[in-house]
């Protein structure tokens, strides 16, 4: 690979070592630091472990750097995508759109706030909601529009915006692996009502712990969501409860970790960026394989994923070769047994895309802890099995 590691003078991995899918060394350079923190916040005079000074200035140093009106730090990222709901009204009786293809909270959050999930088909390139299909499942009770950015790539934003504005319906947008993704200028987030990331280990500004935080440019959502983590009270008086809230608080120690590592985030992320960059150069057009879209514009890297025709014999092949890979849902939301009774309730067009994409997605490892010998012997595996089944 062309490209300089972040690794510095560490020792270059062999090609024939395994190459892990999720670094078990990606806090060892920030260890320190976080006893350091431990140490501080645990023996603080004030014992102040939720919702303090380091939780407050972690908001404010994500604000500037999107540019948000507000920026709400919760418990997890599935914690925010409810506290947004609850905040613009979605309950019972209303219906929100939500891609088929994806992580369980899509349709889970949704069904907590008591409304019901109508499962749209996805783009078979980018893997996102697709926009027209979309638009074809919106009914009398829809209220809502929920397209979630997938693996690398950013649904189309722009087109979603124009839906809700057509239709009168709120747009969330999970954003929780795309931190650090633009789209047309507009950052990851904040093109809806409200965004959210999530700071769970594997996600590309994870930490060690559960954790998520809020984006919007509105100030009212922005008020409500600060309330209803906090059981429903407005951060200035204690003890007086406005509406009926939730316990999504964030941790002080993981907030002053955070602060010290997003400084580096940039780097990380571009880090992923030319890896993936160096995946698509060598692998698009290999026969069987669809790499994702190349660019940077609306781009993540949280997760390099292709299409394999023979999905399940080349994850063998690069388990094999000692190269970790990951299926990350072999299940569109529909066919889980949690959320068929949903689907079935309320049916509609096919979705043949996100049932094809199930079955021949595979995950890469991108993370910014790999050397470059590491990302070539990933490279030259995935082309071996490649070539060699063409002939």
């Amino acid at each position: 690979m062309t490209t300089t590691s972040d690794r510095g003078t560490e020792a270059t991995a062999a090609p024939g070592d395994r190459v892990p899918f999720f670094p078990p060394d990606l806090f060892h350079e920030d260890r320190d630091t976080l006893l350091r923190l431990l140490y501080e916040i645990g023996t603080g005079a004030d014992q102040k472990f939720i919702l303090g000074d380091h939780t407050r200035r972690f908001e404010d140093a994500l604000r500037a750097r999107l540019g948000a009106t507000d920026v709400i730090a919760c418990s997890s990222g599935t914690s925010a995508l409810h506290l947004i709901l609850t905040a613009l009204g979605i309950g019972p009786g209303d219906e929100v759109v939500v891609p088929a293809f994806g992580c369980a909270p899509l349709a889970a959050a949704v069904l907590h706030a008591g409304a019901v999930p109508v499962f749209g088909d996805i783009d078979p390139r980018t893997l996102t909601l697709d926009p027209a299909d979309a638009e074809a499942r919106v009914g009398t009770r829809t209220k809502a529009l929920m397209p979630a950015h997938m693996f690398s790539v950013m649904a189309d934003m722009p087109r979603f915006v124009t839906l809700a504005v057509t239709h009168g319906l709120r747009l969330i947008e999970d954003s929780a692996v795309a931190q650090g993704a633009v789209l047309d200028g507009v950052p990851a987030g904040l093109w809806g009502d409200a965004g959210l990331y999530s700071f769970v280990q594997v996600k590309s500004f994870g930490m060690p712990g559960e954790g998520g935080a809020v984006v919007t440019r509105d100030e009212e959502t922005a008020r409500t969501v600060r309330m209803l983590r906090n059981h429903g009270q407005d951060g200035v008086h204690r003890g007086l409860h406005h509406v009926i809230g939730v316990n999504s608080r964030f941790d002080e120690i993981q907030a002053a970790f955070q602060l010290h590592r997003l400084a580096g985030l940039t780097a990380r992320l571009e880090r992923r960026a030319r890896i993936a960059a160096h995946y698509t150069e060598h692998l698009a057009g290999l026969p069987g394989l669809t790499t994702p879209p190349p660019g940077t514009d609306g781009r993540c890297y949280y997760v390099y994923t292709l299409l394999a025709d023979d999905r399940d014999a080349l994850r063998d092949h690069l388990s094999a070769a000692g190269v970790d890979t990951h299926v990350y849902y072999p299940r569109t939301l529909p066919e889980q047994a949690a959320f068929a009774p949903v689907a079935a309730a309320r049916p509609g067009p096919g979705l043949p895309h996100a049932r094809d994409v199930a079955r021949r997605h595979l995950s890469l490892p991108v993370h910014h802890r790999l050397t470059d010998a590491q990302v070539e012997h990933v490279t030259e595996a995935v082309r071996a099995h490649a070539l060699r089944t063409r002939r």
